[in-house]
This record gives C-alpha cells, sequence and structure tokens, in this order.
C-alpha cells in the first residue's frame, strides 16, 4: 500500500470539489413534483457525490481513509457555509451528516470490498 500522493486522482477529487461547488452555487434547483422524492432523491444525490469525493480522496491520499474522511466532511462544512452566501439557498447541518454518511458508507464498502478480497487470499 502506497502512502504517497496520487496528482491524477487529487486532480479528480479537485475538480468533483468545483462540480459540487457549481451545483451549490445556482440559487435555484429544479424541484421534482412531490416533495419526499424531491427531498429523497436530493438527500441521495448528496449521499453519493460525497462518497465519489470520500473515493477520490481515499486514492489521492494513498488509501489513507481517515484522512479522505476529514478531507472530504471538512468540504462538505465548507460547502454548506458557502451556500449561506447564496441568494435563495441556505447551509443546513443535517446536510453535512448527510454527506459525512455517504463518505461512511463509501469508506465501508471499499473496507469491506478489501477484506473480502484478503479472504480469498
Amino acid at each position: 500500500m502506497s502512502k504517497r500522493i496520487d496528482y491524477r486522482f487529487l486532480i479528480m477529487a479537485l475538480a468533483w470539489m468545483a462540480i459540487i461547488f457549481l451545483f451549490s452555487s445556482q440559487s435555484r434547483l429544479f424541484y421534482l413534483p412531490e416533495d419526499w422524492l424531491d427531498t429523497l432523491f436530493k438527500k441521495t444525490s448528496h449521499a453519493a457525490a460525497y462518497g465519489v469525493l470520500w473515493l477520490l480522496w481515499w486514492l489521492a491520499t494513498g488509501r489513507r481513509a481517515w484522512l479522505a474522511l476529514a478531507l472530504t466532511v471538512g468540504y462538505a462544512v465548507s460547502d454548506e457555509w458557502h451556500q449561506t452566501f447564496v441568494p435563495g439557498r441556505h447551509g443546513q447541518w443535517f446536510d453535512v451528516g448527510v454527506d459525512t454518511l455517504g463518505a461512511l458508507m463509501a469508506m465501508f464498502l471499499v473496507d469491506s470490498r478489501a477484506g473480502s478480497a484478503t479472504e480469498a487470499d
């Protein structure tokens, strides 16, 4: 397991953060017709986006899971803070929790895959 920075994944993580930033900068996002469906879609998207971000940071940092989690959650906090400056948007601690859950789910999936690969050896 290499502990070196992988610059390819570093660039991908920064690009993914830029995409998240662009979505967060939108004053108005589309809405699905049913409130529950809209909420489910948006919260699932939050979790998935931050799961991907965790994976990119994990790969960029030489598979340092906790460092990748800290970078991902730190960005989630800064993203919600950023939204407080966007007209029509507001930051929510709940969303930071959803983002963190998405990152933890990715972390768990990677760990469980690594465990099953080890068992096969």
